[in-house]
């Protein structure tokens, strides 16, 4: 269980400093897949970043399975469960698909167990295998090699952040696919997602709200879900998603 007890975060501004995030607790369940959502600028991001250790808090503590891990490193953090994908995952220019699996589950795994982790995220193993983990690769499947190396870590808590960011339709398809297995196979583990995105919050257990780096509302998806549909969040997602969807008309 991962637990934020009265975490803030701020940054120093030209008068004074910028506080990011305000006082939040907040709690991740095992066996939970926990969605937080809000509108550009309400610090979800740089809460993802805390929990992960990039960044770290200027007052509050962070909890993991109960053992205080504020002052702990992102090495650290790793180690101890906390698994992370950033929005723009990295290029490893001469690393291997499956070196870079192998070094994110800490051995030396067999072909066999790397292509089953790329199975998972639903590519042909046999075809990325060997790949280098560079600019030849599409973002969609960037964002899946990345989920798959976060899968050979097994952490007790995957913290995803905008996976559906700079990838088009059909890789954004994909990509809810694998949420939805992810989310069907949790077993002592925990998920949680930063999105605005309103396909990756239909599958989410619980709905957090950040607005303005405070949590304005959370609750189970069914109660929580209905208010945000056709708000400004929602609609600039759908924006953004409409040049994409134009291209893949124009291919068609």
């Amino acid at each position: 269980m991962l637990e934020l007890k009265h975490l803030s975060f701020e940054v120093p501004g030209e008068e004074e400093a910028k506080e990011i995030i305000r006082d939040v607790s907040l709690v991740v369940p095992d066996d939970k897949l926990v969605v937080v959502t809000g509108p550009n600028g309400g610090g979800k991001s740089t809460l993802a970043k805390l929990i992960a250790g990039i960044e770290k808090p200027t007052a509050g503590q962070i909890f993991l399975g109960g053992e205080d891990i504020t002052e702990k490193s992102v090495t650290e953090r790793a180690k101890l469960g906390i698994g992370f994908a950033f929005q723009q995952p990295v290029r490893f220019k001469g690393i291997r698909v499956i070196d870079l699996l192998r070094i994110a589950a800490g051995k030396k795994l067999s072909v066999s167990d790397a292509c089953g982790y790329l199975s998972a995220v639903g590519m042909c193993a046999r075809d990325y295998i060997k790949r280098e983990v560079n600019a030849s690769l599409s973002g969609g499947e960037l964002k899946r090699i990345e989920i798959a190396t976060v899968l050979a870590r097994n952490p007790l808590v995957s913290v995803f952040d905008e996976p559906e960011a700079g990838i088009d339709l059909w890789s954004f398809q994909n990509l809810i696919e694998v949420f939805e297995k992810l989310r069907e196979s949790i077993s002592g583990s925990s998920i949680l997602i930063i999105s605005h995105q309103e396909r990756i919050l239909n599958i989410a257990d619980e709905i957090v709200v950040l607005k303005n780096g405070t949590i304005d509302k959370q609750g189970p998806r069914d109660e929580i879900l209905p208010s945000l549909i056709g708000t400004s969040a929602a609609v600039e997602e759908c924006r953004r998603l409409m040049p994409a969807a134009k291209g893949a008309e124009n291919h068609a």
